[in-house]
């Protein structure tokens, strides 16, 4: 490329990242602004505080904020968990045999992963309270399985197709039996597409609200998404902006240190995807 259209792709890349990381950056704005600064519009705190950080975890919003906080990261990590070791099964399953509805199973997933979340949870609320999940882990990670298994069969399925058969046919040749040569040999080799899809995942988990909102009540299984609608100010007429700012920006740090340590892992595994399939 020329020197103007090397400049073009700089200056319509940094404006991409500015648009995205604005929102990110008023966030970090409101949680250090003080109650009475919030009503001052300008971008940056008057006097910045970090009250809003202390009252969420040792002040009036560490009962809500810090159990929801570890109620998502026990959720998220068992719901991410069970729907990488499942559709790894699935995506070899179909990457490997032949069965009649193979290509329906494929769109069954796709389907269930664009299907509307809200028409989920009426009867999954009624279903609940009459079997006792309301409210409970349990009655979270079922249906986040709903949002995270069909994206990870379909993401997964694409790295399973892109592993050579001849090495899983020699290591069973050498005496390997199917699931030997399964473990040993496929399973490490389509490690970047695994780790690849419980990040994904795990980033569906943790940004979901609909069901946390409306599949608890109570500190005892409610999620941060949901736990951030229940926060209160000092009083009535008082809305909870910086707080709700303090905790959101909390809630965020996980998730781009995840993208951030593991950039390569994923743009590998993402990459090695899009070869075959």
């Amino acid at each position: 490329m020329s020197g103007k259209e090397k400049a073009l792709w700089y200056v319509g890349a940094l404006v991409i990242v500015l648009y995205a990381l604005l929102p990110v950056a008023w966030i970090i704005s409101l949680s250090l602004k003080a109650e009475s600064d919030l009503a001052n519009k300008s971008f940056l705190p008057t006097n910045a505080t970090g009250s809003n950080y202390s009252g969420i975890f040792s002040g009036d919003g560490a009962d809500l904020f810090l159990p929801a906080l570890r109620n998502s990261i026990v959720v998220c990590l068992i719901s991410t968990l069970i729907a990488v070791v499942l559709a790894m099964f699935a995506a070899y399953a179909i990457a490997r045999l032949e069965f009649p509805g193979k290509r329906l199973v494929l769109t069954s997933a796709l389907a269930v992963a664009v299907f509307p979340v809200i028409t989920m949870v009426t009867p999954l609320f009624n279903l609940w309270r009459q079997i006792g999940l309301y409210d409970t882990i349990p009655g979270l990670v079922i249906p986040y399985l709903a949002l995270t298994l069909p994206i990870s069969i379909w993401t997964m399925s694409a790295f399973f197709r892109g592993i050579p058969w001849d090495m899983e046919q020699a290591a069973q040749v050498d005496g390997a039996t199917s699931w030997q040569a399964f473990r040993k040999v496929i399973v490490p080799l389509a490690a970047p597409g695994v780790f690849t899809t419980a990040i994904i995942a795990f980033f569906i988990a943790w940004n979901d609200f609909v069901f946390g909102i409306s599949l608890t009540s109570t500190s005892r299984a409610q999620p941060v998404p949901a736990a951030l609608s229940s926060f209160t100010g000092s009083s009535y007429f008082v809305q909870p902006t910086g707080a709700i700012s303090a905790a959101a920006v909390i809630v965020t740090i996980p998730v781009v240190l995840l993208a951030l340590v593991f950039q390569r892992r994923i743009v590998a595994g993402l990459t090695n995807g899009a070869v075959k399939g």
